[in-house]
């Protein structure tokens, strides 16, 4: 169904070649390939003063204000792909995080771009050509037309029982979502709390997602999800864990339907779509972090398209 323009990771390599020294060698050669692109249309955008360019790579914005919901309408689905992010509310604020928006739209729009350029993946475009992410409630009916639901900061969410209600019907019926983006004990507490409220643990339970599961293999061969911490946060300390001793461990985790089908896959003590947010931000980071991230992302995606 899909096919990288990079070619898939050899299975046969140790970690420190198959995960970065390959995707340094193939996925982040593509990336650059696709970075140089957006380079060029500026400045050749600079000297036609084209007012309608802009570049396909969201770049920078700061953390002093906050975008508004992009909220779903009929209109955005096609059957082609869109990135959707989950809209709740926050009892409690996180360091480092602003609820359901953290990482947004650039995190939604870079992984939507680069989805589509290491891909076959049809990824819905909007009529600028720009990647047709979208903002859906838990309680929209349009949630359903969701291949994949993306919530961020999500240890500080609190759900209506009738958001509970829906978000379990779009899981059982064949939805699949994904969390990252929180961190420490607090966070995955609260965290726990709310999902069990939507699928109890009883019948299904969190398990930490091994190694050899196929979604670590779905294109690239992840062996290992590496912790990474917000470029704020990694420029200033120099470090990946947010919380110190109390986010020192990564945990990637899931929830099986009753067939085992994998349906909520949690990424815990790390922050892998800043990978994607601020790919342009910073050389280094993006040398260390992004080609990593993307893999995980893709492979993600990939799985919830064919299982």
């Amino acid at each position: 169904m899909a096919r990288a323009l990079c070619g898939a990771e050899p299975r046969n390599l140790p970690y420190h070649e198959a995960v970065r020294t390959v995707p340094r060698r193939r996925l982040l050669a593509a990336l650059l390939l696709a970075v140089a692109a957006p380079m060029a249309s500026a400045a050749l955008a600079q000297v036609g003063q084209d007012p309608n360019w802009r570049p396909r790579i969201w770049v920078g914005g700061g953390r002093f204000y906050r975008t508004p919901p992009k909220w779903a309408a009929r209109e955005n689905f096609d059957g082609s792909w869109n990135f959707c992010r989950g809209f709740y509310y926050s009892n409690r604020r996180e360091a480092g995080g602003s609820g359901w928006d953290t990482d947004f739209p650039g995190a939604d729009n870079n992984f939507s771009v680069r989805l589509g350029e290491l891909t076959n993946v049809a990824v819905r475009l909007d009529a600028s050509g720009q990647p047709d992410y979208v903002v859906v409630r838990l309680t929209d009916p349009l949630l359903s037309r969701c291949t994949m639901l993306h919530l961020e900061d999500a240890g500080t969410a609190r759900f209506t029982d009738e958001e509970v209600e829906a978000l379990r019907a779009y899981l059982l019926k064949g939805g699949f979502m994904t969390v990252d983006d929180f961190w420490g004990t607090d966070a995955w507490d609260q965290w726990a709390d709310e999902i069990g409220r939507v699928l109890p643990p009883s019948a299904y339970p969190i398990f930490d997602i091994p190694l050899d599961h196929p979604i670590m293999h779905t294109l690239y061969d992840v062996k290992e999800i590496e912790q990474v911490s917000s470029i704020q946060f990694w420029g200033r300390w120099g470090s990946v864990s947010e919380r110190g001793a109390d986010s020192a461990r990564v945990n990637f985790r899931g929830i099986n339907d009753e067939k085992g089908r994998l349906m909520v896959v949690m990424a815990h003590n790390t922050d892998i779509p800043d990978t994607w947010e601020r790919e342009g931000e910073n050389k280094e980071y993006f040398d260390r972090f992004s080609p990593n991230g993307y893999a995980v992302g893709v492979n993600i995606v990939l799985y919830a398209l064919t299982h």
